[in-house]
């Protein structure tokens, strides 16, 4: 790839991080490095256990747990900040040919560092560079950089009759 371009999954419906991970795989398949980074995310997840069977993906979490029902403590924002200087040095050095930022829009949401640094960051990267944002609520800000915008809208899900998150399908 000559130019990297900047992919947003964003919007209410369940499948962000599903499709980021499925072009993770694509791009895998193709001979490419993926590096997927995973903000607010600390807890156990299925898709942790793919780099055991597939070459050239890495993954790696910059939250401890879920804190989205209650408020971002200092260690959650140092756990962030952590993964975003991982990233910045990630994106410039060009040894990955496709980055994934899952949850990042979350991140940006809780303000867990400044949107500004953000683009600059993601502007910094080596020009082949692939770039994959996922996450509710993309600020206007990450929307106008980028090259494509797909926003996953809820039409029907089974969460709302009770069904919790299950192993494989949604963790």
């Amino acid at each position: 790839m000559e130019k990297g371009y900047i992919h947003v999954y964003t919007g209410n419906g369940k499948g962000k991080t599903t499709a980021a991970l499925g072009l993770s795989l694509r791009a895998v398949c193709a001979g490419k490095k993926v590096f997927f980074g995973q903000f607010i995310k600390g807890m156990k997840y299925s898709e942790l256990e793919c780099v055991n069977f597939i070459p050239d993906l890495v993954i790696e979490q910059f939250g401890r747990d879920c804190f989205i029902y209650n408020e971002p403590t200092e260690e959650d924002i140092k756990c962030a900040r952590k993964g975003l200087n991982k990233l910045k040095e990630i994106l410039k050095q060009g040894e990955y040919d496709l980055v994934v930022l899952d949850e990042l829009n979350i991140a940006l949401l809780y303000e867990l560092f400044d949107i500004d640094e953000v683009i600059e960051v993601i502007n910094n990267r080596a020009s082949h560079v692939e770039v994959i944002i996922t996450g509710r609520y993309a600020a206007d800000k990450i929307i106008e950089i980028s090259d494509l915008v797909t926003e996953m809208k809820e039409v029907k899900h089974y969460y709302t009759q009770g069904v919790e998150a299950r192993s494989g399908i949604e963790k």
